[in-house]
């Protein structure tokens, strides 16, 4: 890639990563309810699995290229089944003691990583656009994987913390807090099922 292309890329990444999304919306809610020490473990899942979920992006852009486009689409619906049954579990919680939060784990976080349809499909996006034009070398893949990191996880960690102010709000408020919460989740999956 082009130097002059980096602000490009650094643009998008940002305005990419750092929009509410599902990993988003879910590390914000993880650290209101649950404080930074265990939204921090849901989080290190978050890392691994957009970790796994670019890194495979990667290997798989250097193997078939544009080839790859039109089954993309179909994990945008694994996705949103997904976010839609975390925002139900959000929703169904009530605002119950913290100790009986099961949503906010390693394995969910991994999990809507996994199936993040805004990131995956934007990490594919950079591959295609910033790296494959000029080169499909799999180490020029790996350093965008390395870049990609700032709108995963990074901007992940942004709202955790975010969330993680808010957590005496969350305390006082934690019904109707829960209910936005899952609201604004489900938006995220019906807008990724229209898009």
């Amino acid at each position: 890639m082009p130097i002059t292309l980096l602000p490009s890329l650094l643009l998008a990444i940002v305005l990419v990563g750092f929009t509410p999304g599902p990993a988003n919306l879910f590390s914000l809610h993880c650290s209101m309810k649950n404080g930074t020490k265990k939204a921090m473990t849901m989080w290190f899942g978050l890392l691994t699995g957009f970790t796994i979920a670019a890194t495979l992006g990667a290997f798989v852009t250097h193997l078939v290229g544009a080839m790859m486009d039109k089954y993309v689409v179909w994990l945008k619906y694994v996705g949103c089944a997904y976010i839609l049954y975390l925002a139900w579990q959000i929703y169904r919680s009530k605002g119950e003691a913290q100790t009986s939060d099961h949503t906010c784990t390693f394995l969910s976080g991994m999990v809507v990583q996994l199936t993040n349809a805004k990131i995956v499909i934007f990490d594919l996006m950079a591959y295609t656009t910033f790296v494959l034009p000029y080169s499909n070398n799999l180490s020029d893949l790996l350093i965008m994987t390395a870049l990609l990191e700032i709108a995963g996880p990074g901007a992940n960690l942004v709202y955790l913390l975010a969330g993680a102010g808010l957590h005496d709000f969350y305390d006082r408020h934690p019904k109707q807090t829960n209910t936005v919460m899952a609201i604004l989740l489900s938006a995220c999956a019906i807008y990724i099922l229209l898009n």
